[in-house]
């Protein structure tokens, strides 16, 4: 009896460094955001992988975990020939082409065909369209309508008629803008200019494990969750987001919808099943989107937010991007850490950040 006890617990060392190690559960995920962050490899086939590879599932006391690919090939294993661990990944490629495809609907007025878009990449119009969502969260029309909806409010903030802001943001004339003014602004370009004015938000203050909470919602969905110390410091907070918009405290029904909110903020991992109504530039609801598809219970860096979204340079603006960003825990920027994984800034205090990571991690 003792015997067994004994060989149990070896087994059960044995099984620590790998099954015990965080990367061991991004690799059963095949979890394609870990590409380039390790890699495993797998003694009885002598072959090293990425985590995403579709291989058949290894069995744990055969993988050993490596930090490049370098340490792989010195203890004395090849490239798996499935997912080409040495090359760059497939999502890596992908954010690439999608990032061309941006810059070729960037550089146009008018929004290009599908198929030209697909043919720039020299992929089929349905594989792209495929990768191109989800890579952004956004189909090519929808990128396009948020990119000119940037440039409309760029137009509309300068010393000018609202006539010369549409012409300059590209619109061929002032019909075609008309018609698409409520979905790019949310309201008409004469709202926007006076600062949203008449626009109604509704909100409530609460508690939560993390301090005082403010919620807001717009008629589109949920515009801002704020953490904090001082509800009246949230209460401003909000103000100035939305200077000439009409404040409207929120009712019974309403408290419901902060009570959900308050759900995720104590179990994170779990999402927020809520229209959002989420305002910023191209490139910042393309960081926003990345953010959203990290896993909970996990992290990436800036510089590999910035690599994912097809914008390897830009680890500065995507830091910006977290900053900018009013949706606490619906958009999970805390999960973004510095390269030696530290928790480095949150906007709303680092302490919160660090607490939300380890209740993700806990609860993975």
């Amino acid at each position: 009896m003792n015997t067994n006890k004994q060989q149990s617990a070896k087994a059960a060392v044995a099984l620590a460094p790998v099954e015990q190690d965080p990367r061991w559960a991004r690799v059963r995920a095949r979890d394609r955001s870990a590409d380039g962050q390790f890699w495993y490899s797998v003694a009885t086939t002598g072959v090293y992988c990425r985590p995403s590879c579709a291989s058949r599932p290894a069995n744990p006391r055969n993988v050993r975990l490596h930090d490049s690919t370098a340490e792989a090939r010195a203890a004395g294993f090849r490239p798996c020939k499935r997912c080409k661990p040495d090359g760059p990944s497939a999502e890596a490629g992908n954010a690439a082409l999608v990032a061309r495809a941006c810059r070729l609907i960037e550089a146009r007025e008018e929004l290009p065909s599908l198929a030209e878009l697909a043919a720039a990449v020299k992929l089929s119009p349905g594989y792209f369209h495929r990768m191109f969502k989800a890579a952004t969260g956004l189909t090519p029309r929808d990128y396009a309508a948020a990119h000119r909806a940037a440039r409309v409010r760029q137009e509309l903030n300068k010393e000018q008629t609202v006539t010369d802001a549409i012409y300059g943001a590209g619109f061929n004339s002032n019909g075609r803008f008309y018609e698409q003014s409520g979905q790019l602004l949310g309201m008409t370009p004469t709202q926007y200019r006076a600062g949203g004015a008449n626009e109604e938000i509704r909100f409530a203050l609460g508690r939560c494990s993390l301090g005082e909470i403010l919620v807001a919602s717009s008629a589109k969905g949920v515009a801002a969750i704020l953490l904090g110390d001082d509800a009246e410091a949230l209460l401003r907070d909000l103000q100035d987001r939305f200077p000439t918009a009409r404040l409207i405290g929120g009712d019974r029904d309403y408290e419901k919808l902060v009570a959900r909110v308050v759900g995720l903020v104590e179990q994170p991992g779990v999402g927020l099943d809520l229209p959002l109504d989420v305002r910023g530039t191209a490139f910042q609801q393309r960081v926003w989107q990345a953010l959203r598809e990290i896993p909970a219970g996990t992290t990436a860096t800036y510089t590999e937010i910035a690599r994912r979204i097809g914008e390897p340079k830009a680890v500065r603006a995507v830091a910006g991007a977290c900053a900018a960003n009013n949706l606490a825990i619906a958009i999970p920027c805390h999960r973004v850490v510095r390269n030696d994984g530290a928790p480095s800034g949150y906007r709303w205090g680092v302490e919160r950040k660090r607490s939300l990571l380890e209740r993700e991690a806990a609860a993975a």
